[in-house]
């Protein structure tokens, strides 16, 4: 009892000094750390030793291919390539599927995007074709940040999957495969069908977030986009695919299918077909890529505090014995996952720190009670997603950039990743019928 006591302390901390207090993640993570550690009776001399094996353990897996993701999405934003994207889904799918069509687009744009980049980079698209249909514009964007956000909290090579996967020893590839499975259809519907309920919300978007697009006539082509963008998914897919069927070819292809040479091919076919062939110098592009590492520092330095908290509750101890007591509740293992990422989600609001947070509880539970890592990956990533409300910043992102009430903010984008989370695990549950 004082081992549990202990650990809902330390988070209860965390979750106080970040929201209450706004201090950095990364301290508020190693206070809650030393706390936790003392409660629990762990050695002096051995703290600050597990903290730092913790950071480095965690970071030392991820590091890389988080900033490969960083700077290839950014790429892909700056080239124009994820505008074009847009743009030639909603040519080809015409006016009368609009919805379909940025569903398409938030989803294939998420892949490569961090959220927020992929936000502020489709307002400006929103926009104009709601100027140009005079359709609402709650309505019209739903589907696309719905998109956005399924992304970036189910699928690699985001940072909270990509951590989830290093913490609970998933496959990054199985993670990835899973994850569609899962994701189109929590994508059809909290998109466009949630969106349907959305017509008679009004929004009144400020003059200041209309700005101006590139013109098309310096957009990258649309093959080189889509082929570009959706590189690291066809390739991460594609060999654990064949790895799944010829169990055989595992290890020949244990370079290829690994997530760092991925990243790294994918990037470097980037730099050619959106940079250096379109008249960029490499010095160009990879100014590009230096601003993508300072917009990332802040999610690493997230991730690597929570490997200080994760190694404290391993070293003691309580983390395999809340596992070994979670594994005999009579709730499924994938439901408890996902009801502590949900519970961190909703005190700290970011779906980053609930999803790497929530890994340090939900390793040992994977372990002890023999459900799929994958799949707790999965569910810890729904989790993550419920609820997003006044602590989170892609609340407030959402509500100002399209002029709305509170009460109109809630019932739009707060209950459109309630419908995430909870669809999320829902198909999560179904899926693990079928895989042993």
């Amino acid at each position: 009892m004082w081992n549990l006591f202990s650990v809902l302390l330390a988070v209860g901390l965390l979750t106080t000094l970040i929201a209450w207090g706004k201090v950095s993640p990364l301290l508020a993570f190693v206070v809650a750390a030393l706390v936790a550690a003392l409660m629990l009776g762990m050695p002096l001399a051995q703290i600050p030793g597990a903290i730092e094996k913790g950071i480095g353990d965690l970071l030392g897996s991820l590091v890389v291919v988080i900033c490969l993701g960083a700077v290839f999405g950014k790429l892909i934003a700056d080239s124009g390539a994820a505008r074009r994207i847009a743009i030639s889904l909603i040519d080809r799918l015409g006016p009368g599927r609009m919805p379909i069509a940025m569903t398409v687009t938030g989803f294939v744009v998420g892949l490569p995007l961090y959220y927020n980049v992929g936000f502020v980079l489709m307002i400006p698209l929103i926009f104009s074709l709601v100027y140009q249909s005079g359709r609402p514009a709650v309505a019209l964007g739903m589907p696309l940040l719905a998109g956005l956000s399924i992304a970036h909290g189910f699928l690699p090579p985001h940072p909270s999957p990509v951590a989830l996967v290093a913490a609970v020893h998933a496959d990054l590839g199985k993670t990835l495969l899973y994850g569609l499975i899962v994701a189109i259809p929590t994508l059809i519907i909290a998109g466009p069908i949630f969106s349907m309920t959305l017509k008679n919300i009004r929004a009144e978007p400020a003059a200041i977030f209309r700005s101006e697009p590139k013109p098309d006539h310096e957009l990258p082509g649309t093959f080189a986009s889509f082929f570009t963008a959706l590189l690291p998914v066809v390739l991460l897919g594609a060999l654990t695919a064949i790895t799944l069927v010829r169990p055989e070819l595992a290890k020949p292809l244990a370079f290829l299918s690994s997530p760092l040479v991925v990243m790294l091919l994918s990037y470097g076919v980037a730099i050619v077909l959106l940079g250096t062939s379109r008249g960029q110098s490499l010095p160009q592009v990879m100014g590009s890529a230096q601003e993508a590492l300072r917009e990332i520092a802040p999610i690493l330095l997230i991730i690597a505090g929570a490997g200080g908290l994760k190694q404290v509750l391993t070293v003691s101890g309580v983390s395999a014995e809340l596992g070994a007591q979670l594994a005999h509740l009579p709730v499924h293992p994938l439901v408890l996952g996902w009801a502590v990422a949900t519970l961190i989600r909703v005190c700290l609001g970011s779906a980053t720190v609930a999803g790497v947070t929530a890994a340090g509880v939900v390793g040992p539970l994977a372990e002890t009670s023999g459900v799929d890592p994958n799949l707790m990956v999965l569910a810890v990533g729904a989790g993550s997603l419920m609820f997003s409300h006044v602590n989170d910043s892609g609340f407030w992102m959402f509500k100002e950039y399209f002029g709305l009430t509170l009460k109109d903010t809630f019932r739009s984008w707060s209950l459109m990743e309630t419908l995430v989370g909870s669809f999320g695990i829902l198909f999560v549950l179904l899926l693990s019928l079928f895989i042993k």
